[in-house]
C-alpha cells in the first residue's frame, strides 16, 4: 500500500451529524491515530477537505482541527483529484444533486441516510453509481454498536431457539422549542423540508431488521403529528406538518413478527433511548445500542396473574447482563474503516446505495399504509415506482 494520504471530502461538515459523529469521532480520530488500519497491519494516512455553506464556521472548524482545505463551493472540492472520496452529510433534500455531482466526478461515495427523499430517486442514484462504476456506501451505524453486536452473536449462537417476536421502542421527548430549545432541528418537523420520523428512522429499522431477523415483506403503520405547533431556532412559531410518531408492524418473508414504536413525543422509562425485546422458544433478550440482557428458558420465572394481590416479584432481577468481552470502538468510525478499506481494495463493504434505497422503500410503504389504512407489500410499493 502507498503511504500517500487518502483525500476525503466531507460535505455538511458543520452539521450536527457531519461534525460530531463523522468528523470528530470518526475521521479526525482516524487521522490522529495515523490513518486507516489495513489488513497487513499498516495504516493509510488520510486528509480532509471540508465543505459547508457557512464560510466563517468552516474557517473556525478548520483552524480548530488543523485542517488545511475547506470551501463553500462543492464543485471546487470535487474538481480536486487528490480527494477521491466524497462523503455526504447534508440534509436529505440537498443530497441527490450533490451525490450526482460526485458520481459525475468519479468519486467513491459514502453517504448518510436516507439517500434521497423518494425511493425512485434513491434507486436511480444506485443505478447511476453502478453505471459509472463508482464505489458507494450508506451509513448503517447501528449494526456496529455494542448492543447489536451482542444481539447478532446471540442469534448466531442459537440462544433464542426459534425467534417468535421482536418488539422495538425508540424515542424521547423533543422539546417544543418555546420554554426550552428543541434538541432536533426544526426542519425535522416539516414534511415540505423532508422531515418526519418515518423517513428519518425507518431506513434504520429496515437495515437492522433485515440484517438480524430477515427480509421485510410488508408493513402496517399508523403515524401521528402529536404536537402540531413547534418553535424554530429563532423562537418563531411554526406548524409541524411532519409525523413525530409512528407505530408499525413489520411482516418478514421468513421470520418473526416485528413491532416498532418510534416517537419524539415519549418520555423515557427504559435503560436506553432504543430497546429491542426479542422472545424465542429457548430464551429472550432486551438489547439497546450498548447494553444487552438475557433470560434463558431454564431460569424463566412462572408468573401467575392475580389482579387482587400486589405482585412483589422483582422481574428485572431475573435478567442476566451480557458481558462486553471485547472492546468496541465508535460504531460510525468502525463503518468508516470498513468502507475506506473497501475503497482501497483491502476489504468488503456490503451496505451500498441499493441497501439505502430499500430503507426509503420501507418508509414510503409505511406512509402509504398510514394513508390507506391497510397493510402494504414492499414488492407492491416498489412496483408502483
Amino acid at each position: 500500500m502507498t503511504t500517500d494520504k487518502l483525500g476525503i471530502i466531507v460535505n455538511g461538515a458543520t452539521g450536527r451529524m457531519g461534525y460530531r459523529q463523522h468528523l470528530v469521532r470518526s475521521l479526525l480520530a482516524l487521522r490522529d491515530e495515523g490513518g486507516i488500519p489495513l489488513s497487513d497491519g499498516t495504516r493509510r494516512p488520510i486528509e480532509l477537505y471540508l465543505v459547508a455553506r457557512n464560510e466563517e464556521r468552516l474557517r473556525e472548524l478548520a483552524a480548530k482541527h488543523d485542517i488545511e482545505k475547506f470551501t463553500t463551493d462543492l464543485d471546487v472540492a470535487l474538481a480536486d483529484e487528490d480527494f477521491p472520496v466524497y462523503f455526504d452529510a447534508l440534509i436529505t433534500r440537498l443530497r441527490v444533486p450533490a451525490i450526482r455531482k460526485a458520481i459525475a466526478a468519479g468519486k467513491a461515495i459514502y453517504t448518510e441516510k436516507p439517500t434521497a427523499e423518494s425511493y425512485a430517486d434513491a434507486l436511480a442514484l444506485a443505478e447511476e453509481a453502478e453505471a459509472a462504476g463508482v464505489k458507494n456506501g450508506v451509513v448503517h451505524d447501528k449494526l456496529y454498536l455494542p448492543g447489536l453486536i451482542k444481539l447478532r452473536r446471540l442469534i448466531e449462537s442459537g440462544f433464542f431457539g426459534e425467534i417468535l417476536s421482536v418488539r422495538g421502542e425508540f424515542g424521547y421527548w423533543v422539546f417544543e422549542g418555546d420554554w426550552q430549545p428543541a434538541q432536533r432541528p426544526s426542519w425535522n418537523y416539516r414534511s415540505e423540508d423532508g422531515g418526519g420520523i418515518v423517513v428519518d428512522m425507518f431506513p434504520h429499522w429496515n437495515y437492522v431488521i433485515e440484517n438480524l431477523f430477515g427480509e421485510i415483506s410488508s408493513v402496517y403503520a399508523e403515524t401521528r403529528t402529536h404536537i402540531p405547533e413547534r418553535f424554530d431556532e429563532a423562537g418563531k412559531s411554526y406548524t409541524a406538518t411532519a409525523d413525530d410518531a409512528a407505530y408499525a408492524i413489520f411482516d418478514l418473508a421468513d421470520g418473526p413478527i416485528v413491532q416498532f414504536n418510534s416517537s419524539w413525543t415519549v418520555r423515557v422509562n427504559r435503560d436506553e433511548l432504543v430497546e429491542i425485546h426479542v422472545d424465542g422458544t429457548h430464551g429472550s433478550a432486551v438489547v439497546g445500542l450498548f447494553g444487552a440482557k438475557v433470560q434463558p428458558r431454564n431460569v424463566t420465572p412462572k408468573p401467575t396473574w392475580n389482579p387482587d394481590l400486589r405482585d412483589d416479584h422483582d422481574y428485572s432481577a431475573d435478567w442476566i447482563e451480557v458481558p462486553q468481552n471485547d472492546a468496541v470502538d465508535n460504531g460510525f468510525k468502525l463503518q468508516w474503516i470498513e468502507f475506506l478499506r473497501y475503497v482501497l481494495d483491502d476489504g468488503e463493504h456490503n451496505y451500498d446505495f441499493r441497501s439505502g434505497a430499500k430503507g426509503m422503500l420501507l418508509a414510503e410503504a409505511a406512509l402509504e399504509s398510514n394513508a390507506s389504512g391497510r397493510r402494504v407489500s414492499l414488492a407492491e410499493q416498489a412496483g408502483e415506482k
